[in-house]
């Protein structure tokens, strides 16, 4: 059986794999999404998952600058989202 240290290792190595490979699809959906919504929700994924990414890798290196990174760029995200979305609902962004 693993040691708890060796167990955590393996976890944030696998999920830093796991997301890495899940943003490379979602790339691909913002490139050959057949609509507009389709591709504003796999840019939407990619940034969750670089989200995911930055709080792994914190994990991995024990430095907790990148989990302040990686809130700033769950802010931007959501932000970036919610514009996107109200362009392709209103076609306007501001009123």
């Amino acid at each position: 059986m693993a040691s708890d240290p060796e167990l955590l290792r393996l976890a944030v190595n696998g999920g830093l794999i796991l997301a890495s490979a899940l943003t490379l699809l979602a790339g691909y959906r913002v490139i050959r999404g057949p609509t507009v919504p389709d591709r504003v929700v796999a840019l939407d994924t990619i940034a969750t998952n670089v989200v995911a990414i930055a709080v792994l890798f914190a994990l991995q290196t024990g430095e907790g600058l990148f989990v302040t990174v990686s809130l700033v760029l769950a802010i931007i995200g959501f932000i970036s989202t919610i514009a996107v979305s109200q362009y392709v609902i209103e076609g306007d962004i501001i009123k």
